[in-house]
């Protein structure tokens, strides 16, 4: 939608910029909830239960990066979140990322024996997370052979080269381990994208094997070409909640 309303945007006389913005708009929700929902899912598996297992805990995890004090929580779901607060490694908040990712926490998840990096989605009232979300043109930035999202690729890699180190630590120290990125909306965009970025990297996390790297992208952003989403497939899954949209027609 963004590059469609630029394209029109650029070609309509000043008068006309607010009809040019309702068309981009109506066009991409007609093709959006008319055109593509249905056809979307009609080649995709049910989940299995084993798979869908680790999401609960986790959806959790990326809800506590919301909170400004762990231990006096206002977001809690029912029954809390389900964490260890002594397990919690780091957190880092906006003036920390100094805009360049949504906030994140690292939790080192002894019960579960992983390691757990959780970044948050989209803040509507914070303007650098707009400047993540528009830093971005058709085919501007290629990864690996395919085309990915260019702000999403630079918070993901901002979000790699502060903590590498850190993970390297933690997989060194907890050799039987998972490395497991989790993150919502934006924030899955960009945990979508650090995944790919360490397994271009996995020397710098020690070698660390591509069988113990995994990473769920709650309502992920679209931010790569379909040939890398076939290529990270193994490793990165999209949780998404499909809903019959006849039943709202």
């Amino acid at each position: 939608m963004v590059e469609l309303g630029c394209v029109l945007f650029e070609r309509c006389d000043p008068s006309t910029f607010p009809a040019a913005l309702f068309y981009s708009c109506a066009r991409w929700a007609w093709k959006r909830c008319l055109y593509t929902v249905g056809h979307e899912r009609e080649s995709w598996e049910l989940a299995l239960a084993e798979g869908f297992q680790p999401v609960p805990h986790l959806c959790r995890c990326i809800l506590a990066v919301y909170e400004d004090d762990l231990r006096n929580p206002i977001w809690a779901p029912p029954g809390s979140y389900h964490m260890n607060l002594d397990w919690v490694i780091l957190r880092k908040d906006y003036k920390e990322t100094h805009g360049q990712s949504t906030p994140y926490m690292i939790y080192l998840d002894h019960e579960n024996a992983d390691i757990v990096v959780a970044i948050r989605g989209l803040h509507l009232g914070n303007q650098s997370d707009y400047a993540v979300l528009f830093h971005n043109k058709l085919g501007q930035t290629t990864f690996d052979g395919g085309y990915v999202y260019n702000g999403l690729l630079n918070a993901a890699r901002w979000v790699f080269d502060a903590e590498h180190e850190v993970l390297k630590d933690l997989l060194e120290r907890n050799p039987t381990y998972a490395l497991t990125f989790a993150g919502h909306s934006l924030g899955a965009g960009v945990v979508a994208l650090l995944t790919m970025v360490v397994l271009q990297n996995q020397d710098l996390l020690g070698n660390v094997e591509r069988k113990r790297i995994r990473c769920y992208a709650i309502a992920p952003t679209r931010c790569t070409s379909l040939n890398l989403a076939i290529r990270y497939a193994d490793v990165i899954n999209s949780v998404v909640l499909q809903v019959a949209t006849q039943a709202f027609l």
